[in-house]
């Protein structure tokens, strides 16, 4: 009986060493923060903790006036109330948790100005200087991915 207690507090002692080491490796999961040119260098989005989670914002647009010279805004945001917002500072990416896997965040939403739909999206860090993200549509099968490259 008394091997038997020791054999248990062995094991169990091992699991929680085990699960300690797996979630410093999440908790340390933090390679994408900072600011990151999205492909074709149109904008440049901050990654940033927002609470226990990874969210992204809009800090800088190539080309950051419409037609008329003012500021772009959220113009094409199916809710009208939201379409005067600045493009400069709009919440892009949300939510975001780190995955059991290194250098992988999921359950996360990405936002499309250019239609004003928000999509699922995981990113996963190839590098310190590359970014990929990928949003899509009920299965990531269905979506679209692209490289986006670390500001300095």
């Amino acid at each position: 009986m008394g091997k038997w207690r020791l054999g248990t507090a062995v094991l169990l002692g091992a699991l929680l060493a085990l699960g300690s080491a797996a979630f410093a490796a999440v908790g340390s999961n933090n390679g994408a923060l900072g600011t990151w040119a999205t492909e074709g260098g149109k904008s440049h989005v901050e990654i940033a903790p927002c609470g226990e989670k990874l969210c992204g914002r809009i800090i800088w647009l190539k080309e950051p006036m419409d037609d008329d010279g003012m500021p772009k805004h959220d113009a094409n945001n199916p809710d009208t109330q939201l379409q005067t917002r600045p493009i400069i500072g709009l919440p892009l990416l949300a939510n975001f948790i780190a995955s059991t896997e290194a250098n992988v965040w999921d359950d996360g939403t990405i936002y499309n100005p250019e239609d004003g739909e928000t999509y699922s999206c995981t990113m996963t860090l190839l590098d310190n200087a590359t970014l990929k993200v990928r949003g899509y549509v009920g299965l990531p099968l269905f979506g679209k991915t692209q490289v986006w490259t670390r500001v300095n």
